[in-house]
């Protein structure tokens, strides 16, 4: 796979807790041939005990991370490869700090949900330390991507196939399709 000037892409698959990055993630990391990376897996311990007290991040407690993942996009960027990473990346500035490492090859899919079907499926998750009850601070932070930002939005209601079928086409054409 192939995306800015023949180089593999960097995709960040984001949006709040619920909406499917993971699955998605793992989906589009397999059929590019790409490394994968949770973000969740990235978050100091410090992060994943307040959220599973209950207590949402703020920016402060989001910089080590959004900084992990960034010198992960990196090193990606310096050995050749390419990367899917899955992560909530909910605001602008998140996502322009993993451009800043990527640069151009750069492309966010953004897995839109509302509120009810997050916060159904995140009560229904069993050992993962986001309780549904944050689930509206992601919605409070979420900014949705801009038009200039080079990526697309996808109903995560959709359905994983439907929505595939329209990443590719997307993907290969790097930001092309909105």
């Amino acid at each position: 796979m192939t995306g800015a000037g023949n180089r593999p892409p960097i995709v960040v698959v984001l949006g709040v807790s619920g909406s499917g990055k993971t699955t998605v993630g793992k989906a589009v990391s397999e059929r590019l041939g790409l490394p994968f990376v949770e973000g969740d897996d990235v978050h100091p311990a410090a992060n994943v005990a307040k959220m599973a007290a209950g207590h949402a991040l703020d920016d402060a407690d989001r910089e080590p991370w959004l900084r992990n993942l960034a010198d992960r996009i990196r090193r990606s960027i310096e050995a050749g490869e390419g990367l899917v990473i899955a992560c909530s990346a909910l605001k602008r500035r998140y996502r322009d700090e993993f451009r800043a490492a990527a640069g151009s090859r750069l492309w966010c899919l953004y897995l839109a949900v509302d509120r009810d079907t997050a916060r159904a499926r995140v009560s229904r998750r069993t050992g993962h330390f986001m309780p549904a009850r944050l689930v509206d601070s992601q919605f409070e932070t979420l900014e949705p991507l801009e038009p200039d930002e080079p990526g697309m939005t996808l109903d995560a209601a959709a359905g994983l196939p439907a929505n595939l079928a329209r990443v590719w086409p997307a993907v290969e054409h790097h930001g092309q399709a909105r």
